[in-house]
């Protein structure tokens, strides 16, 4: 308010002279007797000049921050009442010159403009901080992007930065200023360019900018030595139907996320919030990564009752904290602490709460550590999802969807046969009343256990970088994205489809380890080095996502493929459990069974030694095949 006051103050000051000069140059002309008419129609003209203002809302601004449409909007407002003051004056029969009265409108304005212009470079430069402590940026892209970037640096008494160039692409731009910082071309010589400027940081601001222009652009920029953000929406919103230059963007670190040499997914939730919305909804596995987003998600959809199912404590309190503190009473969200291997237990859970749809997300997931507790990969993942599957259909649930995984598809190791074994044991349920449906994905960015977290731990541990072999390559998918899509199959669903997510393309390990070595502020090799440790026990060189890409069918999401795997009946899958079964009951005594391998060998006939896998995938490789996502 008191800046207002002092503008306003200003404004009024500005006027008393404009008129003044105006009525100098047309009103002395006059006898002294009428004088009082013209300053009567000063005060008219005032009048209705700041009534404009106000509804113009022309004091409402902050002015170190305004555009050039507030600049207009002044010049809408003074006219206007300008005009009306004029004829005003006029019909009340005061003897003024309209030509004085044009004069002083306009000498009014541009003083305004004047002492406007004055003021936003006094706040935004001389009280900002010597740009000597300052650090010297280039901003790539001098786009409205980037030069909303530059003033906001320049204005905010935060900023630690100081815009000393431009670079884009455009050599129509070359050479020219914006607000009196130069732009450079961007071309072959930019680095060496840079390198010979003092600037310590690059910043991207190009709006929508992804996959592998990303990707190359911060390959391009890291030649520098310098360290690089992006000035972009965030992360959680860059798959939401935004306009490109709208929307509340943020100077951030680059991330892994940012460099999956892909296009991050976009993604509609309509169709999920209609179909999740109202209902009573069970996840099992609910405080994992991939069952927390899902309970994350699923809130957004405004369940009846979201029901958390977790044998871990730890998690589940987490993500129960995470929501009462987020929605509080608007939400009707309860814990059970419960293995999906108790029968009882879970006849309990869902003879209580009656769910309408369940998504089975728990399991044991790690790869060495089900080589060698392989009996206990059998109980949880297999008779597991046999027992949540049963009581699905027992008490009547809509709807049940496993969440199963890449490493199901020709599988190599203990945990992705146990996986196919979850598939077959849902998509052999096409008669009762419940509709059962498998999401098959990769890997997930950030989830427990991945390689994230440990590439990032041994990054602050000073190295090396482990990798089992520098040959491997992955599918990766964000978290969120992988539960939307998840939710999406699930809506959609009829009964005993196998839904395939597009995971874009495979992912090497290796440039994703010498990526995130960059993205610390070193440089790989010199800084950390990067170590080949051998395949872990059961590891595939390539993951693959589908049995039989010539089998694959489009659904209405283009994410979203549904494999036309012919399913076994009830009483084929059970004889493979019961195989399974015996085998657990044989191997109680034993730390790792080879008898776990061969009954699963027997139920899983696609289940192979890695060798065999790896060594016919390499040939392929050699032969120049490619691996991709899924064949549309």
């Amino acid at each position: 308010m008191k800046r207002k006051i002092q503008l306003y103050s200003i404004d009024i000051l500005c006027f008393a002279i404009a008129y003044l000069l105006s009525f100098a140059l047309e009103g002395l002309r006059y006898p002294i007797a009428e004088w009082y008419q013209y300053f009567i129609h000063g005060g008219i003209l005032i009048v209705l000049i700041t009534l404009a203002r106000f509804a113009f809302r022309i004091y409402s601004n902050v002015w170190r921050y305004v555009t050039v449409d507030v600049y207009l909007k002044i010049m809408c407002a003074d006219v206007l009442g300008g005009v009306v003051g004029i004829l005003l004056s006029a019909l009340i029969g005061l003897k003024v010159s309209v030509l004085q009265g044009i004069c002083c409108v306009g000498a009014f304005l541009l003083g305004t403009l004047l002492n406007r212009m004055a003021y936003r470079q006094i706040n935004g430069r001389f009280k900002s901080s010597d740009k000597a402590t300052k650090i010297n940026v280039a901003i790539v892209g001098a786009g409205k992007v980037g030069v909303l970037l530059a003033q906001e640096l320049r204005v905010s008494k935060k900023s630690h930065y100081h815009p000393y160039c431009f670079l884009d692409t455009n050599p129509d731009k070359a050479g020219n200023y914006i607000d009196g910082i130069r732009i450079y071309h961007e071309d072959q010589d930019s680095i060496e360019l840079i390198k010979s400027l003092p600037i310590q940081e690059i910043f991207i601001a190009i709006p929508r900018l992804k996959g592998e222009e990303l990707q190359r652009m911060y390959d391009y920029y890291s030649q520098t030595g310098c360290k690089i953000k992006i000035y972009d929406l965030p992360i959680s919103k860059l798959n939401q139907d935004t306009p490109e230059e709208s929307g509340h963007r943020t100077l951030r670190e680059f991330k892994i996320e940012d460099l999956l040499f892909r296009h991050s997914l976009e993604i509609n939730n309509e169709k999920s919030r209609n179909f999740y919305g109202g209902k009573t909804i069970l996840v099992t596995g609910g405080g994992g990564s991939i069952g927390s987003e899902l309970c994350r998600q699923l809130v957004t959809c405004k369940p009846k009752r979201l029901i958390i199912v977790d044998i871990y404590e730890n998690n589940a309190y987490d993500i129960q904290q995470e929501l009462k503190r987020e929605y509080g009473d608007d939400l009707d969200l309860c814990v059970e602490i419960a293995s999906v291997r108790d029968r009882k237990r879970l006849e309990c859970i869902f003879d209580h709460y009656r769910p309408e749809v369940v998504f089975h997300a728990a399991a044991h997931k790690h790869v060495p550590l089900m080589e060698h507790s392989n009996c206990e990969a059998i109980k949880n993942n297999v008779f597991g999802t046999y027992n949540t599957a049963d009581m699905a259909e027992k008490f009547g649930a809509e709807r049940f969807i496993l969440i199963s995984t890449d490493k199901a598809v020709n599988p190599t190791n203990i945990m992705g046969a146990s996986k196919r074994m979850c598939e077959m044991v849902v998509q052999c349920r096409t008669d009762g009343p419940t509709s059962f449906v498998a999401v098959r994905f990769g890997n997930v960015l950030g989830s427990n256990g991945s390689v994230i977290p440990l590439f990032k731990r041994q990054i602050e541990n000073g190295g090396p970088i482990t990798l089992t072999d520098k040959r491997i390559i992955r599918y990766f998918m964000t978290i969120p994205e992988a539960s939307q899509l998840v939710m999406q199959a699930g809506a959609m669903a009829k009964r005993g489809e196998l839904f395939v997510l597009d995971m874009g393309r495979p992912v090497k390990i290796l440039e994703l380890a010498e990526n995130m070595i960059r993205l610390s502020g070193l440089e790989p090799y010199r800084d950390i080095d990067i170590r080949e440790v051998g395949l872990r026990p059961g590891e595939k060189l390539y993951e693959e996502l589908l049995i039989a890409n010539e089998r694959m069918t489009k659904t209405s999401n283009k994410m979203i493929f549904i494999e036309h795997d012919t399913p076994l009946t009830r009483e084929e899958v059970e004889e493979k459990l019961t195989l399974l079964r015996d085998a657990v009951q044989e191997s109680e005594n034993e730390l790792e069974s080879e008898k776990i391998r061969l009954a699963m060998k027997q139920a899983v006939p696609t289940f192979r030694d890695p060798e065999e896998i790896n060594s016919c995938q390499e040939t392929l490789k050699k032969q120049g095949c490619t691996e991709t996502g899924v064949v549309s």
